[in-house]
């Protein structure tokens, strides 16, 4: 067994190797951006209003104005404004030539073609050409891409993105009491929560995946199951039957298909099962049977392995919080990552049963890490929490 930390650098070690395609950006939602993107335009591309009102040369200070233009969103400005003339000006449309400030419509009585105004103006109320983003500037650099990160690609004029291409992922569920959800279950049955629950992390990092089914805690069939799935995936993540016990097959199948094992067994709690390989060019993750260790372990370990794959260098974001509770545990001879939900600015931890109680994870908003010999947190505390 060997500690987190070295766990997370033999992970950290694995060279990049995915290539690069073109995503449009209704596609690319999770996926990893390949390159820096730097903006073709000045963003705005031009000076516009950010109030609706009138548009004024900015060096005017005169208070009766004649209304000689009207300018909206997307529509172009007629005429340069002269001392004396404003244009009346929609929010987000194009600045006149000669015009430098926007006084509110609020600020000014109209009457007969003209306004007058009525009270100061506290600001230019412009958004000058180029104060987002000038072109050449850089838009975005490589990271998992969010909804937010759309907008301001499509923003900047993109259509399409280069985004690294991620690997093909197999998924094996083993144990013979694990039954399909919407299936009848029989005495000592359960539903399949891992392939799905895995399949659905893999979806928001950008990782499509195939189900390669239930295998029975038999070695042949399982030994058929992960040569398939080798044979079509560059990673194969396998639930269940990497432990110890009499029905744990996994790695005794892995040894016979002529895998090399990087290592099996991590001091971390919970998924101290956990076990990663290599055949050739492959990879293997082995995961722990029960839902909350198979979810913490892919968040933990398999998230940054893929990115590191796509070429990544990816650290987790940390927030910096106070525990609204005291945490105490027994056992102190592994580091742990506990469930913690957020109330009233501070963090708690999530009441669960232990790494099957998978309902429990509805409630929790991060994980925090409690240190290998740490007993006990006090309320007041301050932790890094590490967002779901």
């Amino acid at each position: 067994m060997i500690e987190l930390d070295e766990a997370l650098e033999i992970i950290s070690q694995v060279p990049p190797r995915a290539g690069v395609e073109s995503v449009s950006l209704d596609r690319a939602l999770g996926r990893v951006l390949a390159r820096r993107v730097a903006s073709p335009i000045d963003s705005p591309p031009f000076s516009k209003s950010a109030m609706d009102g009138f548009a004024v040369r900015s060096e005017d200070d005169s208070v009766t104005f004649r209304i000689v233009d009207m300018v909206a969103a997307g529509g172009r400005p007629r005429r340069t404004l002269a001392v004396g003339e404003c244009a009346r000006i929609m929010t987000g449309a194009m600045l006149p030539p000669g015009a430098g400030r926007v006084i509110r419509k609020e600020l000014v009585d109209e009457m007969d073609g003209t306004i007058q105004v009525m009270g100061p103006e506290t600001g230019d109320n412009v958004i000058p050409q180029g104060s987002n983003l000038r072109a050449g500037d850089t838009v975005l650099t490589p990271r998992v891409l969010s909804p937010q990160d759309i907008g301001i690609l499509a923003a900047s004029g993109f259509a399409s993105v280069d985004a690294a291409v991620p690997p093909s992922v197999g998924i094996i569920s083993t144990g013979s009491e694990i039954r399909a959800p919407g299936d009848p279950l029989g005495p000592g049955e359960i539903y399949n929560s891992n392939a799905p629950q895995l399949a659905a992390q893999l979806a928001r990092v950008g990782c499509a995946s195939r189900f390669f089914g239930v295998v029975a805690d038999q070695p042949e069939p399982l030994s058929r199951a992960i040569e398939s799935a080798l044979g079509s995936s560059e990673l194969v993540l396998l639930t269940g039957g990497v432990s110890a016990g009499d029905f744990d097959f996994v790695p005794r199948c892995l040894a016979e298909l002529g895998a090399h094992v990087l290592f099996h067994g991590v001091s971390v709690k919970p998924g101290k099962p956990t076990l990663l390989a290599t055949r050739g060019s492959r990879y293997v993750f082995g995961l722990p049977g029960n839902p909350v260790s198979t979810f913490v372990i892919f968040e933990i370990f398999v998230k940054p392995f893929l990115l590191r794959w796509m070429g990544l260098d990816w650290t987790p974001r940390l927030l910096r919080a106070r525990l609204g509770a005291r945490v105490h545990r027994r056992g102190t001879e592994r580091t742990e990552f506990l469930p913690v939900s957020a109330r009233n600015g501070r963090v708690v931890p999530v009441a669960y049963h232990g790494s099957a109680h998978l309902n429990a994870l509805a409630d929790a908003d991060g994980l925090i890490r409690v240190e290998k010999g740490v007993a006990t947190l006090e309320e007041g505390t301050e932790v890094d929490v590490r967002p779901l």
